[in-house]
């Protein structure tokens, strides 16, 4: 077990605990290239790590009454049925395929990141709010389950634009349906991957340990330049996964086309997927009344 890895796995909770989001965005190029696992076994240990790490975050929110569980069980329900789906579906797919779409996801959150959102601060449900809030739910979910992405750069704007909540709340209320989804995704794992406990459970403490210091943090520096500091470390990480797998993207390619065609269409519908989730929040939140700026990723 790497010194080094758990050392940096303090980070996952770090960001956790100041943005309430980013934390699986750092786990799997953490456990692919620190501790040497294989992409879809990270996958699968991740969702374990951001769930129980999401789960510390959710109950810090829920003593604070900052978590609306009816809301985020309807969200979650969708949710966990696209990450079980996504979990079952990773199976079929190749590990370096998977390290593409998880790269594409962190261009996507650090893109997002560095624009920043606008939320309501508060108020009642939108109209045709429901089938919005599952669909998304269903969309992040399916994600989660795939590459281990909590997704909660996009469940946040849902929340406070359609759901009608406060930001904090919204955050909270994010963590708990973070939860639920990586439980769901990892059951879709667990039937076709080996996964270390030990490990898990050592970054998991680590992690947990960091957010506490997180949530410390966040009382003393200005978020929104640390957001973008964040941003663009993720951008940055997402680069070096292109090129490290380049290579090797290319020489299955090569071998497995047309084979591999049927993946690299699922691989840009998920992709598509995951742009029109974007789009859909960035939409709402030109609502005239999208007056309050937020950093906070709810679980990323």
């Amino acid at each position: 077990m790497s010194v080094l890895g758990l050392v940096l796995s303090v980070l996952i909770g770090i960001s956790l605990g100041f943005f309430g989001g980013g934390g699986s965005i750092l786990t799997v190029p953490l456990l692919v290239y620190v501790f040497g696992l294989d992409p879809k076994t990270a996958i699968a240990s991740s969702l374990l790590v951001v769930g129980a790490a999401s789960m510390s975050g959710a109950l810090h929110h829920w003593r604070a009454g900052n978590v609306d569980l009816r809301t985020g069980l309807v969200f979650g329900a969708a949710g966990m049925t696209g990450a079980y789906i996504g979990g079952r579906v990773g199976a079929f797919l190749d590990g370096a395929l998977l390290l593409f779409l998880f790269a594409a996801m962190m261009m996507l959150t650090a893109v997002g990141m560095w624009q920043g959102r606008r939320a309501r601060s508060s108020g009642a449900p939108t109209k045709g709010a429901m089938p919005r809030l599952l669909l998304q739910g269903l969309a992040v979910g399916s994600f989660t389950g795939l590459v281990g992405a909590g997704g909660g750069f996009l469940i946040v704007p849902a929340l406070t634009l359609w759901a009608g909540l406060s930001m904090h709340v919204a955050v909270g209320t994010s963590l708990f349906i973070i939860v639920l989804n990586t439980m769901a995704g990892f059951l879709g794992y667990q039937s076709h991957v080996q996964v270390d406990f030990a490990l898990v459970g050592a970054v998991t403490v680590m992690a947990i340990a960091g957010s506490f210091v997180g949530w410390r943090l966040a009382n003393k520096i200005d978020p929104a330049s640390l957001r973008r500091a964040f941003s663009a470390f993720v951008a940055a990480m997402a680069v070096f996964i292109l090129v490290r797998e380049a290579d090797v993207w290319i020489t299955k390619a090569q071998e497995a086309l047309p084979g591999s065609g049927p993946q690299i269409a699922f691989a840009l519908l998920m992709l598509g997927i995951g742009i029109m989730a974007g789009r859909v929040t960035r939409r709402a939140e030109r609502d005239p009344r999208a007056d309050r700026v937020f950093s906070d990723g709810g679980g990323i």
